[in-house]
């Protein structure tokens, strides 16, 4: 939680906030949204045949009537949250995630509706006439993506930055009980809640609180290494989606990798680093960390089989060492971290942790080669500094060169990656990152 309090954007930027703003923004999303689904439900009730998705061991989830109490308090949550935005820009991105949350669903319940299975038993007394409120205008179709799960997961994301951390670990708590009341007054079948939550997630990587829209940085590399290890994570992501499809049942999780992996190809398409969302202090938001995890926990795998009989870290000079992407614990004996990877969020460390996101296994930007040289130059002199990616091979030894070079302890980098060759044998800085490094130090 701490993380994501961290990540919340000062309440200075922007203009402040506007109750009159908030309260368009609130008559726009309600008006679409009953208007939208509403006539999405209509035009699934036209049809003859609308199908639905359940597994067997749902049969045995018990309705339970006053559970209908937390899932009606999203629409107070909802219409409170516009109001607790802290700037104008806060408003408009968390107002824009709804937006989005609410088209797309819609979108899909129109393209691909599904119906609920089970009928609700009779239902009296307060529980009774919530339901009885719900039904004036919910049908028993457009299930997935769960529109409920959606909002609440964007919810979450605005709550946990603008209340103290008890009230936002309360709201956490709330929220699950939330998703799950969704199984519980019979409005949802669980195939909806893994979906509803993959809307929500992009939705919040879509629209920073800091303002802007990440769609917009994409740019198509023409960089034939980019290129092709894109297409590797496509042909990856759609094995498993493959698998989780023709096997079914458990198997569909297999959907997750798929999508974090298409992600991850999607960032050497086009989006590159700024994919992942890590900040400059090395942090990146829950939304994309869960989004991402199961390519994260290889990449993680990755780095222990590769490193295990490697030395975490080696010296280079002067208190500045080169490791691989370090255990919390690894990080205690220096006093500054300077972080080349874009795909592993920063330890807990109390120190300096300086990020300089690159892609790994493609040539880095001659400009962040700088950047990270600079950082490092500026950081040692404070104390030991370790340089790391993920492994320790590539990008944090391309950033070691330059620095080698632009301080003078090495004349060119040849110089410089002969010396890192000699420091850690298994040194991979392959011919684009050394042209890269040429570049970064003019050419030397």
């Amino acid at each position: 939680m701490a993380d994501l309090a961290s990540q919340a954007p000062s309440p200075t930027i922007g203009d402040g906030p506007s109750w009159r703003r908030a309260a368009g923004w609130l008559a726009l999303l309600a008006t679409f949204f009953y208007a939208s689904y509403g006539f999405s439900n209509w035009l699934a009730s036209q049809r003859r045949d609308v199908p639905f998705v359940v597994f067997d061991w749902e049969r045995s989830i018990p309705f339970v009537a006053w559970t209908i109490f937390p899932y009606w308090t999203t629409n107070v949550f909802f219409a409170l949250s516009l109001f607790l935005c802290r700037n104008r820009t806060e408003l408009d991105a968390h107002a824009r995630r709804l937006l989005t949350a609410q088209i797309v669903a819609v979108a899909c319940f129109i393209a691909f509706p599904l119906r609920t299975s089970f009928p609700k038993p009779q239902i009296d007394g307060i529980p009774g006439f919530f339901f009885e409120a719900l039904g004036t205008f919910d049908m028993p179709f457009n299930q997935a993506p769960s529109l409920h799960v959606a909002i609440t997961t964007v919810l979450v994301a605005l709550y946990v930055v603008v209340l103290p951390r008890w009230a936002a670990v309360a709201f956490v708590i709330w929220s699950l009980l939330v998703v799950g009341s969704v199984l519980t007054t019979f409005q949802h079948h669980f195939i909806d809640i893994p979906t509803g939550l993959l809307l929500g997630l992009p939705c919040i990587w879509m629209w920073p609180l800091e303002g802007g829209n990440r769609l917009a940085t994409w740019q198509t590399t023409t960089d034939p290494q980019r290129r092709r290890l894109a297409g590797r994570y496509t042909a990856a992501a759609a094995l498993l989606a493959a698998a989780a499809i023709a096997f079914g049942g458990a198997f569909l999780w297999l959907l997750w990798p798929a999508i974090a992996l298409a992600a991850v190809a999607v960032a050497y398409l086009g989006f590159g680093p700024l994919l992942f969302a890590k900040s400059a202090d090395g942090r990146v938001d829950w939304a994309t960390r869960l989004l991402l995890l199961p390519y994260r926990l290889g990449a993680d795998m990755n780095v222990r089989l590769w490193t295990r009989n490697d030395p975490p870290r080696i010296e280079i000079a002067d208190g500045v060492w080169l490791g691989r992407f370090p255990r919390a614990a690894e990080c205690r004996s220096v006093g500054a971290v300077i972080d080349m990877t874009c795909e592993f969020p920063r330890r807990a460390f109390d120190g300096e942790w300086h990020c300089v996101p690159m892609l790994d296994l493609v040539a880095p930007e001659a400009a962040s080669l700088r950047q990270a040289a600079d950082r490092i130059e500026s950081a040692r002199r404070h104390g030991p500094v370790l340089v790391c990616c993920a492994l320790g091979y590539g990008r944090s030894a391309a950033a070691l060169a330059v620095w080698m070079v632009l301080s003078g302890r090495a004349t060119d980098p040849a110089a410089a990656l002969a010396r890192l060759k000699q420091a850690r044998p298994r040194l991979a800085v392959n011919a684009e990152q050394v042209q890269a490094v040429t570049e970064a130090v003019g050419g030397r």
